[in-house]
């Protein structure tokens, strides 16, 4: 079991490199290969493909996503981190097409660790926040 420093770097590294800075490199560094992750928008993927997948989907809707994490409390396996996103909306999100808009919404990120990786996450963003942003649903 990684110590409670070593956890939050490794976090550290899932947004900041990998989420931040794009990085697959780091996604398959950082996650097993049987990655199970539910992300912000609600979508389910497992495996490094499905994962890798999954962050395209975003970078295409916002190119200039950014993760920002608020606070982060390490429990032996179980990580939880309170994060803020922005980004620009510039590509189609869930059959929405580009608004060009800024947006900005908090979320909660629940990891489980195996080892030195992350096996499991699961994300629980503002998704209604995010969707009147963008201007899928009205205020």
């Amino acid at each position: 079991m990684l110590a409670p420093d070593a956890v939050r770097a490794l976090i550290g590294r899932f947004y900041n490199d990998m989420w931040n800075g794009w990085s697959a490199a780091t996604a398959r560094e950082i996650l097993t290969e049987d990655i199970d992750f539910r992300g912000s928008i609600g979508q389910h993927v497992c495996g490094h493909d499905g994962f890798l997948g999954y962050m395209e989907t975003i970078r295409t809707a916002f190119p200039d996503f950014h993760n920002r994490i608020d606070d982060i409390v390490v429990e032996g396996e179980r990580v939880v981190a309170r994060l803020n996103y922005s980004g620009t909306h510039q590509g189609p999100l869930l059959g929405h097409p580009a608004s060009g808009k800024q947006i900005e919404y908090a979320g909660v990120a629940m990891f489980t660790l195996r080892g030195e990786q992350i096996c499991k996450v699961w994300v629980l963003g503002d998704l209604w926040s995010l969707m009147r942003q963008v201007g899928a649903i009205e205020a």
